[in-house]
């Protein structure tokens, strides 16, 4: 097997392929120079997770720290020692970009083209390909050209490519975005000396949580650590079902109370109706988890302005609003948001033909029809990232293992004849993120009944991984007998 990606998904998937298939070889290619994924690339101030780490860690590895809400830091020390305390080491290959991959059913192989650093192009061959690099661009972000920009006197940053040696105090900051990134750079940077404005469109909804989980905590003291995690992660996985459920059939109540929090927070006279007060419904695009009301404190205290206008243009001092306000900055981040990479980029064949996966359809969320011995760890939108990398790694493992006792070589999804005029649609629906629809475009489809549905709900696809690997849909065979069986009778 070929694992392509180091980061949170490629580790987990490597340290459940030794446990449940030690028989089986395998390689990790890792395009950068360490691992860690996005906790190793993203370096800007006060970068952290926006799910709790009892559900963003792994299911064999229970999550220690007193802090649930962890930072950047911490993430990659975590999987650093997982990597280590599996013996992962020596598996990986730094400085290994995957730009080609192709199929050849003769042979039952994928060929891998990569270029190494410093070496040129190669290529690895491997009977299984585990993509595991994620669903965003390496080596860039999303940041939108603005008229005037070439004006602009002070510095322009994106939190992708953040340079260790700016020093932020005492300066004035304009923060461009809504997201998560810019919840989490606005207040660590008001913290640490600079006077910022955050710069939105439009709000967003935010919700505060304590960065401690107080009855992890407790367990830990009473119960071994593994009883005590699986506790917590159970009752996280419940509580964020239950509340994703609500916004989907209590729109209007989950709105009301979430406003209501930020009211709490902000006081009566602070204006949430233009600030934090969103068009859509909750969950209709990513909600923002800021940890102890930082972001609040911050407003608060006046280190920290949010400002809800559009940006007509850079001017040599900061920004031009449509309002006409003039908005003095000497550092502009522009936190803007992800590009999107189908499949990490990768160019894949199958047998010759290009594969373009607009026409293919998702299997259980991980395969893809008539792609052979091929699956993509995507994680969820609504919940933790992890939480599906672990149940695609568990599941890659029982087909492995059921591949090696009927001898098949080769697994692809098939389209049925009832399967193949069912109604087609987006990779992920519902969701009006911007980063998403830039690119939904250029995703598989889904379809609408399992197992061609997306579904993006843990219960559904605990129960759809854990079914029988034989379903009639994924087909198990080994070609390369069949190519035999047809040399033997010319």
């Amino acid at each position: 097997m070929i694992i392509v990606g180091a980061g949170l998904s490629g580790i987990g998937a490597a340290c459940h392929l030794k446990r449940e298939c030690p028989d089986r070889s395998f390689t990790i290619l890792e395009g950068r120079d360490a691992i860690g994924g996005t906790w190793d690339l993203f370096r800007y101030p006060g970068v952290r997770s926006d799910s709790d780490m009892h559900t963003l860690g792994y299911d064999f590895k229970p999550w220690t720290d007193a802090k649930a809400i962890a930072d950047g830091p911490a993430i990659l020390s975590y999987v650093e020692e997982t990597a280590r305390e599996n013996g992962l080491m020596d598996h990986i290959r730094f400085g290994h970009h995957v730009r080609t991959a192709r199929w050849d059913s003769d042979t039952a192989t994928w060929t891998v083209g990569v270029d190494r650093a410093g070496s040129g192009r190669v290529e690895i061959t491997a009977n299984f390909l585990y993509m595991c690099g994620g669903y965003y661009e390496y080596e860039g972000g999303h940041a939108p050209h603005f008229e005037g920009e070439d004006d602009f006197s002070g510095t322009i940053i994106h939190p992708q490519a953040w340079p260790a040696s700016l020093d932020h105090a005492g300066k004035r900051v304009a923060v461009i975005g809504s997201g998560a990134t810019a919840m989490t750079l606005a207040p660590a940077m008001a913290d640490t000396g600079a006077e910022v404005a955050m710069v939105q469109r439009s709000p967003t909804y935010v919700i505060s949580r304590p960065d401690e989980d107080k009855l992890a905590n407790a367990l830990r003291r009473w119960l071994p650590e593994r009883f005590a995690y699986a506790i917590t992660r159970w009752k996280n996985i419940t509580l964020q079902a239950i509340f994703y459920k609500q916004t989907r059939v209590r729109p209007a109540k989950v709105r009301s109370q979430l406003l209501g929090l930020v009211r709490r927070h902000l006081g009566p006279d602070y204006d949430v109706e233009t600030h934090f007060t969103p068009r859509y419904d909750p969950w209709d695009q990513r909600l923002c988890l800021i940890p102890n009301a930082d972001l609040f404190r911050a407003i608060r205290s006046g280190a920290l302005e949010v400002v809800t206008d559009s940006i007509e243009r850079f001017t040599e001092g900061g920004l031009k609003l449509a309002s006409g306000r003039e908005l003095r900055a000497d550092v502009i981040v522009k936190a803007t948001g992800l590009k999107l990479a189908v499949m990490g980029g990768v160019t894949f064949t199958v047998d010759g033909k290009r594969v373009n996966f607009p026409d293919t359809t998702v299997y259980k969320g991980m395969m893809f029809s008539d792609v052979p011995n091929l699956v993509q760890t995507f994680g969820y939108i609504n919940a933790s990232w992890t939480l599906r990398a672990d149940l695609t790694a568990r599941y890659v493992c029982r087909l492995l293992n059921r591949m090696e006792r009927t001898g098949a070589r080769q697994c692809t999804a098939r389209l049925r004849d009832e399967d193949r005029d069912m109604p087609r649609r987006p990779w992920i629906e519902d969701f009006s993120s911007g980063y998403m629809q830039r690119s939904m475009h250029l995703f598989p489809k889904q379809g609408d009944s399992h197992p061609w549905r997306h579904a993006q709900d843990y219960a559904v696809d605990k129960k759809l991984t854990r079914a029988p690997i034989e379903d009639g849909v994924l087909v198990l065979d080994n070609p390369v007998d069949r190519q035999s069986a047809r040399r033997r009778v010319a």
